[in-house]
């Protein structure tokens, strides 16, 4: 614990708005957590059907690519803080609503997605630009890391403190008692947002010419085949896995243990990764990473009991950690080093947050085209093997990219980005 604390006050010396900033996205992770896992379970208890879960999942990630192109125009006329707010305001809305609609969230569960989908498109937008602007190349990593702490740690206590309200509290009372804090913690989020630095933007809204700039710049065309693919995985993974950890336990106590093993073993690999995965090997992790992840698909293939989920869930909360960390750093060092990346930079933001949404949608409509034809149940192995290897396709693309050496990296992006103050 010493070495941790040593570590992140080293780090911290003191940039308010990185603190900020990271405590906006800690108490974001665990509203998330504690309740969005178990609205999927609500509504998988109501329909009993894969595809009104995977109809709720498609109309988040299409709402979300919608907004965030909104989000973007808004960003360049008014302050990147309010576009903030009126995520974290949409998220408040969503949990509110399943709290009013109750019983009948499978019935609305398109709108409900919709909501959803649209206060992450607003609160992604605005956290990817703050980030971006508010951390430098050598803070980038620490602050990636350390948001993944936070985001495993929300992971770890959210699910399973949710569990343990639900499987002691009669009918839905329980449900009702992890949406209303999940609602508590969005309405501090935003209190703590009007204590960021303003931080206004200049300029047109340039969509189309960033969205065309990856025929002139070959690494941002690579990274945006890297989070397609990302996406493609992440579609189907996100909703499926948590349906069969209840469906063979008939338990979200058992979720939230699913959820501890995860988010345990991500804290302590996030630190690792954050302390230790050096600029010169972040294509290595990816690789590592990816492969991992690609081997915990193939548990799929064999019968699934809840022993098995739980390898799973080791593996994979070894694997991400391995790879989020250098990826989104290396992200953000492209869209740094692109053309007119000061001037442009939500564009650039919008435009990754799109492809890596159109992964995600042709994901879940792959998904329901082959769960209509097919028994679900029998489709469901073999559909999350083929997508389990898309990672690997990540590291195909990022193992190319080329920014030259650190020194002249720091050179060009502050050639390109003003400094702190301006920002």
């Amino acid at each position: 614990m010493q070495a941790i604390r040593e570590f992140i006050n080293d780090k911290m010396v003191m940039n308010r708005d990185l603190l900020l900033l990271l405590i906006i996205g800690g108490l974001y992770s665990l509203g998330i957590f504690l309740s969005n896992t178990f609205v999927n379970i609500y509504i998988w208890k109501q329909s009993g059907d894969y595809i009104t879960i995977a109809i709720y999942n498609l109309a988040a990630y299409i709402f979300q690519a919608i907004t965030f192109i909104i989000a973007g125009r808004l960003a360049k006329k008014v302050d990147r803080i309010i576009v903030l707010r009126l995520g974290v305001i949409f998220l408040a809305l969503f949990f509110l609503s399943v709290l009013l609609i109750g019983n009948h969230a499978s019935t609305f569960n398109f709108l409900l997605g919709s909501l959803l989908g649209i206060g992450y498109g607003f609160y992604w937008l605005a956290f990817n630009v703050l980030t971006f602007e508010i951390t430098e190349p050598d803070t980038r990593d620490f602050f990636n890391g350390f948001l993944g702490i936070l985001q495993s740690f929300g992971g770890m206590i959210g699910p399973l403190l949710a569990g343990i309200i639900i499987s002691n509290m009669k009918a839905n009372i329980g449900y009702t008692t992890i949406f209303t804090i999940s609602l508590f913690l969005f309405i501090c989020s935003i209190a703590i947002s009007f204590l960021l630095k303003r931080r206004s933007a200049e300029g047109n809204y340039e969509f189309f010419q960033v969205l065309k700039e990856r025929k002139n710049n070959k690494n941002w065309k690579r990274i945006l085949h890297a989070h397609f693919f990302q996406g493609l995985r992440e579609g189907v993974f996100a909703f499926v896995i948590s349906i069969w950890v209840f469906v063979l336990t008939q338990s979200e106590f058992a979720l939230g243990i699913f959820n501890l093993y995860l988010s345990g073993i991500s804290i302590v690999l996030y630190f690792i990764a954050t302390k230790y995965i050096k600029p010169s090997a972040r294509k290595k992790a990816v690789l590592i990473g990816s492969i991992l992840l690609s081997i915990s698909s193939f548990i799929f293939l064999f019968p699934i009991n809840f022993i098995y989920l739980i390898v799973y869930a080791i593996i994979i909360g070894i694997a991400y950690p391995i790879i989020n960390v250098p990826y989104v750093s290396l992200t953000y060092d492209v869209i740094g080093h692109a053309r007119n990346a000061k001037q442009l930079r939500i564009e650039y933001i919008v435009v990754r947050e799109l492809f890596l949404n159109i992964g995600r949608i042709i994901s879940i409509t792959i998904f329901i085209f082959i769960a209509h034809l097919y028994s679900a149940v029998r489709v469901i192995p073999i559909l999350l093997v083929v997508l389990g290897t898309a990672h690997l396709f990540i590291y195909l693309y990022v193992k190319n990219i080329s920014l030259g050496s650190h020194k002249k990296r720091e050179i060009l992006i502050k050639d390109q980005i003003t400094d702190e103050k301006d920002r």
